[in-house]
């Protein structure tokens, strides 16, 4: 071996001045005696500034050993090294990780003379390895946590791991069964072979793998994407991810049967509606028209009583139509500005003459801060009252009914009506149950009153529509008293448009009138209404003869059914208003026995300007008639 002639102590000059780590000299006290160049460049500090620092003064505040006397006691009284990793703080803030290692020299005697410290600096290393660790926890979090199926494969085509879901989804233990097997057995040979072959390249491998196979056979439905596996620069595997759509597929179909079922429910309300509603209008028509004809007293108290009875049906039938329309979705509000106080009297009239007939006392009062007009829909507000007025008139064998009306401030301003009467009362067990479809007081063996018991559960659900809530209070004994609320609105000026005067006694200029209606009976009906109120009236019996008379005739007003032969209603509509002359086209009224959501917006669509339902009724024929005349005298 070759020597170098060195003596020690220049040797371990050297050593301490050009070694790559970090040497410092410590007294017993911890204070620092010297530091090597290494250190200075590590710590970014100059020597003069360790003069007079102590050990541990630019320690991380999270790592133990923080100063001599800690170190110390780690060490104890045996210990003449120690080594550990520790975090410390370079000169400019940042954070230095270290091997430390401290070596304790000591007399003779024993006693502590000095510490030599080494400093390491495996900033680069720590960075690496908790970036190392960061990324397995990342992809053991995925793995564990993803809520789809996760299969690692080799090129070979066989299982290397999968994830907690994989295992529920194929049904295979990872450990004892899914690792190791043949990825054939899952996704089939033909899968695998064009991974293994082209999905580096081509995308659309994932695409054919819709299906896997369980354990017990069971082929399941999936959604799949493909991932490579690389380790330095090498491809080495894939990934298999697979979401399970089998249930989001039973939702779907679920929902498709769902719609079909309101769409048949739906359909089959239209055609009821138009089904029932046709036949009525005939049967109340002609007992209107025979009221209006020469009868002696006893023959009208026989039409007078078949009215009665066919309105009451009426009544059933458009509850029933009612609940089931809102219960689909398919009633909405028709909003305009309207007298509050006429619509409260209106209500009240209609019931005022079975109230005479038990000399009940009606009335009502309205708190002054009320608006007399609101913007609301008119007609459910007073299908409210009507519902609770009735149902008090009828409950009611003596003493009163009544309304009161106040307006509740907030940020959300209210109106809240009480309908209350001295009736025999409601048990208070059954206040919520009155409200449900169908629920009546009395049973249907020992039923005293008349009704479908629908007529609350409806109001519920109007009042609910119009912003508000429902709620009746009794004590079974001393009356009841039914409270609710809607929102309050009050119109704007572009709103506040005058009311349409009520023309029902007014006399109007001759009109021509053509009628398409392919039931004669209900043409019968309507015919002679109109030709009572004076027009001159011609019929026609399908679309077809009603577009060939529009063309060829001037008529001021059209009523036309929406079902008719050779072309329906709205189509006929559509023609008349294309090919007219300008300024020359007639009013199309629709009269329809369809009632439901959606059926206005529909005939309006089409080009008509108003809409009917069936049965018809003198006043309401009136109302259009002077709406769009405009010649009351």
């Amino acid at each position: 071996m070759h020597r170098v002639n060195l003596d020690q102590n220049s040797f371990n000059g050297q050593v301490f001045q050009y070694a790559s780590f970090g040497v410092g000299l410590i007294d017993p006290k911890g204070l620092f005696l010297t530091v090597n160049p290494a250190m200075e460049r590590i710590f970014g500090y100059s020597k003069e500034e360790f003069d007079g620092q102590y050990f541990g003064c630019f320690s991380h505040p999270d790592d133990p050993i923080h100063s001599i006397d800690e170190l110390k006691t780690v060490m104890g009284e045996t210990e003449v090294e120690w080594q550990m990793e520790k975090r410390f703080f370079r000169k400019d803030g940042s954070t230095l990780w270290t091997m430390l290692s401290v070596r304790l020299f000591r007399s003779d005697e024993g006693k502590p003379l000095y510490y030599i410290v080494q400093i390491i600096d495996i900033s680069k290393q720590k960075l690496s390895e908790i970036q190392l660790q960061e990324s397995v926890e990342r992809y053991t979090s995925l793995k564990k946590y993803n809520h789809d199926a996760v299969i690692s494969f080799d090129l070979q085509g066989r299982v290397i791991n999968g994830n907690a879901v994989a295992e529920k989804l194929t049904g295979y233990c990872i450990a004892e069964e899914l690792i190791g097997m043949e990825l054939a057995n899952i996704i089939g040979q033909p899968n695998v072979d064009r991974i293994l072959a082209d999905a580096l390249h081509d995308s659309t491998i994932e695409q054919n793998i819709d299906t896997l196979v369980t354990k017990d056979g069971e082929i399941v439905e999936v959604i799949t994407s493909i991932a490579p596996i690389f380790v330095n620069n090498r491809n080495i595997g894939f990934y298999l991810i697979c979401k399970d759509i089998s249930e989001q597929k039973r939702l779907v179909l679920a929902k498709e049967m769902a719609e079909a079922t309101n769409k048949a429910k739906s359909e089959f309300l239209a055609i009821m509606s138009h089904e029932i509603r046709t036949p009525m209008n005939g049967v109340i028509g002609m007992t209107d028209l025979l009221l209006d004809s020469e009868l002696d007293e006893e023959s009208k108290t026989y039409v007078d009583i078949i009215r009665k009875s066919g309105e009451a049906l009426l009544a059933i039938i458009n509850d029933n139509l009612d609940l089931s329309k809102i219960e689909a979705g398919r009633s909405e509000l028709q909003e305009t500005t309207f007298d509050l106080r006429r619509c409260i009297k209106d209500s009240m009239s209609v019931v005022s003459a079975k109230a005479d007939e038990k000399n009940l006392e009606l009335s009502y009062a309205i708190h002054h801060d009320v608006p007399d007009y609101i913007y609301g829909d008119a007609d459910r507000l007073k299908q409210v009252l009507l519902n609770l007025l009735g149902n008090a008139v009828k409950f009611t064998p003596s003493g009163k009914v009544s309304i009161a009306v106040k307006k509740i401030k907030g940020k959300t301003p209210m109106l809240a009506f009480t309908v209350a009467d001295t009736g025999i009362g409601i048990p208070p067990e059954r206040l919520e149950d009155i409200f449900e479809p169908f629920s009546q007081i009395d049973s249907f063996m020992m039923r005293k009153h008349e009704g479908t018991g629908l007529g609350l559960s409806i109001s519920r659900r109007i009042v609910e529509l119009m912003g508000g809530e429902i709620r009746a209070e009794s004590d079974g004994a001393s009356g009841s008293a039914f409270q609710f609320t809607i929102q309050l609105h009050e119109p704007t000026a572009e709103q506040m448009a005058p009311e349409v005067a009520d023309k029902k006694d007014a006399t109007f200029e001759q009109a021509k009138i053509l009628i398409g209606e392919d039931n004669p009976i209900n043409t019968l009906v309507l015919k002679k209404m109109l030709e009572k109120m004076g027009h001159r009236v011609s019929v026609a019996s399908d679309g077809k003869e009603v577009i060939e008379a529009a063309l060829r005739e001037s008529f001021d007003f059209i009523f036309m059914d929406i079902q008719m032969p050779a072309v329906n209603g709205l189509d006929a509509a559509r023609e008349i208003k294309a090919r007219s002359a300008p300024g020359r086209c007639p009013r199309i009224v629709a009269v329809t026995a369809n009632a439901l959501k959606g059926d206005r917006e529909m005939c309006l669509a089409a080009g008509m300007d108003e809409y009917v339902s069936k049965p018809v009724k003198r006043e309401v024929i009136l109302q259009i008639l002077g709406q769009y005349m405009n010649k009351a005298v």
